[in-house]
């Protein structure tokens, strides 16, 4: 049995950010993956400064693609609002790889079936032995299915779907615009150029309200493919997106349980105003460890719920339950 101080089960940001921190202090890490670095990841790629700032991240330094910008180009029923403030785009195939190197942790491909534990000590399949756990493992994580389902169940109306691709494609519009509530939609969508000629376009919603209007992802994609046409964003090519589902960040505030913790989207941090979950996964790697490290606690209470501030997060909030009011009602008509 191969035993270390602390296992983390997930590769992703949460997990590689754990594992960097945990190295700083010289505790002896192993990562488990179940797939094999560099990897596809639905998500629009957008950095903040906060993430380079709590990694300790030169962007000159960084060595694939990136972009800068210094405004989100936002829609809000007809209206156009720049939001001013540095955000970063990058491929997640390339960041999320690059963050796993970095951390110079021991990376095992393993896919965890089964955790048990043992006395003050925890089992994986039969293969793996820690007195630290860390689930890292995304929405599906086998740490939070385990130990924090029971007691930590989340709340459907915080559960977002996605349908996104990200392309190789000689963008001409360098601006990142976000499109919130377009024809009933309860969330955005998104059109994010890349570095080295690639563009991330998608949206994300609230899958309850899709389901309470008796709506579906898949014919807002329709409505926002035919968009991207009709502004001359993406044209003559033909868009196969993949989806994902993710939570936001609700009043769930457990991460840990004994020496099991939860991290980024294994805990549902994702801000609820743009579903923005690298930030998140970031702090919550660092904190993790740093409570293991420093034996302080771990607590998820002082994540924020939204990315762009207070005000402008509940506005969007109240937004999206007048949008999912007035959808209700137009379907209630038909």
């Amino acid at each position: 049995m191969i035993e270390s101080e602390v296992i983390i089960i997930g590769g992703g940001p949460a997990g590689s950010s754990c594992a960097w921190r945990l190295g700083q202090s010289d505790v002896k890490c192993l990562i488990l993956e179940k797939k094999e670095f560099p990897r596809d990841k639905l998500c629009g790629g957008m950095v903040s400064p906060g993430v380079t700032k709590k990694l300790n991240i030169d962007i000159k330094e960084y060595p694939h693609g990136l972009l800068t910008f210094n405004s989100l180009h936002i829609h809000i029923f007809g209206n156009h609002i720049k939001f001013k403030g540095t955000i970063y785009s990058i491929r997640r195939l390339e960041f999320d790889h690059w963050l796993l190197k970095r951390s110079g942790a021991q990376i095992n491909y393993h896919t965890v079936k089964h955790i048990r534990k043992d006395g003050n000590y925890y089992e994986i399949d039969d293969q793996y032995r820690c007195k630290y756990l860390i689930g890292a493992g995304g929405t599906n994580c086998p740490v939070y299915r385990t130990f924090f389902k029971d007691s930590c169940p989340r709340h459907p109306l915080s559960l977002i779907v996605t349908m996104e691709q990200e392309i190789p494609y000689e963008w001409k519009d360098k601006r990142c615009q976000i499109w919130f509530f377009e024809n009933g939609f309860p969330g955005y969508y998104w059109y994010i150029p890349k570095a080295d000629s690639y563009l991330t376009v998608g949206m994300g919603g609230l899958l309850e309200l899709l389901k309470t209007n008796k709506d579906n992802i898949k014919r807002h994609w329709d409505i926002f493919s035919r968009k991207l046409k009709s502004l001359s964003l993406v044209k003559e090519y033909d868009l196969k997106p993949k989806g994902a589902i993710y939570y936001l960040k609700n009043e769930i505030e457990t991460g840990r349980i004994e020496n099991a913790f939860v991290i980024g989207d294994a805990a549902g941090l994702s801000t609820r105003d743009m579903g923005e979950g690298i930030y998140p996964a970031v702090k919550s790697g660092i904190l993790a460890a740093e409570a293991i490290v420093n034996d302080t606690e771990y607590s998820l209470k002082d994540f924020k719920k939204y990315s762009m501030g207070l005000e402008i997060g509940k506005l969007i909030e109240h937004c999206a339950g007048i949008n999912a009011a007035i959808s209700k009602l137009k379907r209630a008509m038909q």
